[in-house]
């Protein structure tokens, strides 16, 4: 999320974590111009497009191979290792950055400092036909910045037999997820088996905005105001203190909520985890498996978090006419690649709504339903959510999660910091 591979709420798989290393400023932008892919066919300018760092085996020269294809341009990859965003954040302010680059978001701050540039016009065609949760996040004053590539999202996974050997239902609200968790645990007590697994920290960093979405309310209203200040938001954050303090979570797993392997093993019973997930968990267990979004809470609805990188044209690139034609070949018309993209390397949803719908892989059983989750409940964290704003929620959560921190009152500090940087952005 970390910015989750574009999902903004927990660690993606397609991202591979790194840290910068202390890496000084001017050691970045000395990197900048490194060449470590090759240069397409075209006869066209030079072009340079920048990746980070893709966990999934097989992804670099993929996107080598479509630069490659490409042939009204020159379009050379930069696989860049390490903390893109601080990179690409240095490379932005250079003349010697990338043409084309992937974005986690984009951020406000880089829209209205004119680091990047409209590309309305190469997506306008086509735009209902993406997802429109991970397609508003890029929208500002009426113009999009840049075109989602390919969709994470999480699922809330649950092993169907220890269900039923439990009498348990699917859950289908809070209220039933805390009761499902706490009757699991009991029931399978004996095998050492846990209710539900949302991370070795309690739930804190994967969960993050998605109860407030369950229970009916936002981060950010669409006028731009605190969207959870409002007594639901400390009711539902309660009902998820009260799975840790009634035990029922799986603590201390060998891998944490990214990798379904304490699912796979029989440590818990249900888990939240990514749908990059969904392959291992069939090859392990079969049919022995459903998914669930978020389960709704008071008036409202199922949540399901999701994220999309996307492909943004720098405003200092001496080619931007070719640039965003480059990104409109790729990302708007190159439906092949696009569902390549999405499903070869990996397991993840195609940003166009068309795409994910007929894309074989995911049109029967838990991929099917992942996909209609996401269509029908997908969220993403608004342009006007800041680092700060996230911080001082996630920091308040943890409180209320693993010390029993009373919910109104955290809630009301965060509401406070909130306010000040939605005014804060306002000014700028």
């Amino acid at each position: 999320m970390t910015r989750d591979g574009g999902t903004g709420f927990g660690i993606g798989r397609r991202r591979l974590l790194a840290t910068a290393g202390g890496a000084a400023l001017t050691g970045v932008l000395a990197a900048c111009g490194s060449n470590t892919g090759r240069g397409g066919k075209g006869s066209g300018p030079a072009l340079s497009q920048w990746y980070h760092q893709y966990g999934e085996p097989g992804t670099e020269a993929a996107v080598k191979r479509y630069a490659a294809e490409y042939d009204k341009a020159r379009v050379t990859v930069q696989w860049r290792p390490g903390d893109y965003d601080r990179q690409t954040a240095a490379a932005l302010l250079t003349d010697s950055g990338p043409d084309v680059f992937e974005v986690d978001g984009p951020r406000l701050d880089q829209i209205k400092g004119g680091q990047i540039v409209d590309v309305t016009e190469q997506i306008e065609s086509v735009k209902d036909d993406f997802n429109q949760a991970v397609l508003k996040p890029k929208i500002w004053d009426g113009k999009i910045w840049a075109v989602p590539q390919t969709i994470d999202t999480q699922l809330l996974f649950y092993r169907k037999s220890l269900l039923q050997a439990a009498g348990v239902q699917p859950p289908q609200s809070v209220d039933e997820l805390v009761e499902a968790a706490k009757t699991l645990t009991r029931h399978h007590r004996k095998d050492k088996v846990k209710g539900l697994f949302l991370g070795n920290d309690g739930g804190a960093a994967v969960l993050g905005g998605t109860p407030l979405f369950a229970a009916g309310l936002s981060l950010i209203t669409e006028d731009g105001k605190v969207g959870f200040d409002d007594p639901a938001a400390a009711r539902v954050l309660g009902k998820v203190r009260q799975l840790y303090a009634d035990g029922s979570l799986l603590l201390g797993a060998p891998t944490d909520w990214s990798d379904p392997a304490a699912f796979v093993q029989g440590l818990t019973a249900m888990q939240w985890s990514g749908l990059w997930a969904l392959p291992q968990v069939k090859k392990a267990l079969g049919d022995d498996f459903g998914v669930l979004p978020f389960p709704k809470d008071g008036a409202g609805k199922p949540a399901v978090p999701v994220g999309a990188y996307g492909s943004a044209v720098s405003a200092r690139s001496k080619h931007q006419k070719e640039a965003k034609a480059f990104v409109k070949w790729l990302w708007v018309d190159g439906t092949d690649k696009q569902e390549d993209f999405a499903l070869s390397y990996g397991f993840h949803i195609p940003a166009r709504i068309s795409l994910a719908k007929k894309a074989k892989q995911l049109k029967e059983g838990a991929a099917a339903e992942a996909v209609r989750f996401a269509t029908d409940h997908g969220f993403a964290e608004p342009l006007l959510w800041t680092t700060a704003s996230r911080t001082a929620y996630q920091d308040a959560l943890n409180h209320i999660i693993k010390d029993g921190a009373n919910p109104e009152t955290e809630l009301k500090a965060v509401v406070r910091k909130v306010n000040s940087e939605l005014q804060r952005a306002k000014k700028k």
